[in-house]
């Protein structure tokens, strides 16, 4: 699941990794781009000014060697559009580590990556992700490592992202936390999407088409795992 993720981005590793047929279309309302195509210097303003990424491991999608701070600022600067001052830069770097619920954002500005917990490193990854407001944020498993109540709210940012026009491909094997933002619903068995549906859908198995799916509904907490043998194979939830 992440493969596709990473196609859209431009960011998969050749030779291991390569992009053989097809298109990826991302329209932006008064032109379109065929990621598969664009060159990379182009595929640098795209992310981040229209796309951006919450890898799914964020102790390696920081840079060990530089402080948190300096690792926003650098963001801030690369898509700064009002002349912001170094002293302006950090500054919003600091309210925005704030507005994703840490408290001692200054202490942290100063850290380095190894220094947070996983939580925390999460958290700044998301905020790198909506700092810029994207078209299209893509959320690679956005909330292990985070405590329930930021896991909450690391939804409702997203979700609050979507209300407002913003797009989310949200990527995750848990069910609840996809139907809890997602519109729409792509279940993934053995690499090949069986179904897709209203997150509706959901709300009974008697609704969804692919034996597959109806052993996802089955198997979320609360609900009577009774599927039938073979109904699940194997694959991805």
């Amino acid at each position: 699941k992440s493969v596709p993720s990473l196609s859209l981005m431009q960011l998969l590793q050749r030779p291991q990794g390569q992009i053989v047929e097809g298109e990826i279309r991302l329209n932006l309302g008064d032109k379109a781009y065929d990621i598969t195509k664009v060159p990379t210097e182009r595929m640098q303003t795209l992310r981040g000014n229209y796309m951006s990424m919450i890898f799914q491991e964020p102790m390696t999608s920081l840079n060990p060697v530089f402080r948190i701070g300096a690792q926003v600022d650098e963001v801030i600067a690369l898509h700064d559009k009002d002349g912001l001052s170094k002293e302006d830069i950090k500054a919003r770097t600091i309210k925005l580590l704030e507005m994703v619920g840490i408290a001692n954002s200054e202490g942290v500005y100063r850290m380095y990556p190894h220094e947070l917990s996983g939580g925390m490193a999460r958290r700044v990854l998301l905020m790198c992700a909506l700092m810029d407001d994207p078209r299209l944020v893509i959320a690679d498993e956005p909330t292990p490592g985070l405590d329930l109540d930021l896991a909450v709210h690391a939804l409702d940012d997203l979700r609050g992202f979507a209300d407002a026009g913003g797009g989310v491909l949200l990527i995750t094997h848990d069910i609840e936390l996809a139907l809890r933002v997602a519109d729409r619903v792509a279940v993934f068995n053995n690499g090949t999407v069986i179904e897709e549906t209203g997150v509706e859908n959901f709300s009974s198995p008697s609704t969804l088409r692919h034996p597959f799916s109806r052993a996802l509904w089955h198997a979320m907490p609360g609900h009577e795992f009774t599927v039938a043998a073979g109904a699940a194979g194997k694959g991805d939830e």
